[in-house]
């Protein structure tokens, strides 16, 4: 395997697609209480929420361990309700020399996707792909879905 890769997933989801994408956008920092097994909280460190150029810290339980990721939005498209966080510091910076992750929402018709993408460059062979980064992101996914059917009930 080579040092860069890519993994994407998709997760369908019963929740409005559109505030899925709002929250990613706008309210990250409200994560923590839709999924506080996987997000323990969400702080803007420069800018302002929604904005390309934004530095949040995020902080986070990744194999059972408490790890924390400082990243940029790096890109927004509107249209495609995707946004683009590129990881700048913290634990994952330890195995990869890049990392980005991109939320995209899919509401086409009744249905609504959601397809996290993560690009990464590893720092050598011995790291392993982010297979349970995508994890951390798909059950996240889940627990706000789970956090706005019981709120819509």
């Amino acid at each position: 395997m080579g040092l860069t890769g890519k993994l994407v997933s998709e997760t369908s989801i019963k929740s409005d697609g559109d505030v899925f994408h709002e929250i990613f956008r706008h309210r990250p920092h409200h994560i923590s209480d839709m999924s506080p097994d996987h997000i323990q909280g969400v702080d803007l460190h420069d800018g302002e929420w929604g904005t390309v150029g934004s530095q949040i810290f995020w902080k986070y339980t990744h194999e059972g361990k408490k790890e924390v990721a400082k990243n940029i939005i790096e890109a927004i498209d509107e249209e495609k309700k995707s946004v683009t966080f590129k990881v700048t510091e913290g634990d994952m910076m330890e195995l990869y020399k890049a990392f980005k992750l991109t939320v995209h929402v899919d509401t086409t018709g009744e249905d609504n996707v959601v397809t996290w993408t993560l690009e990464y460059e590893k720092l050598n062979e011995d790291v392993s792909e982010p297979h349970t980064l995508m994890d951390l992101c798909v059950n996240m996914t889940k627990d706000i879905e789970s956090h706005h059917l019981s709120a819509d009930a």
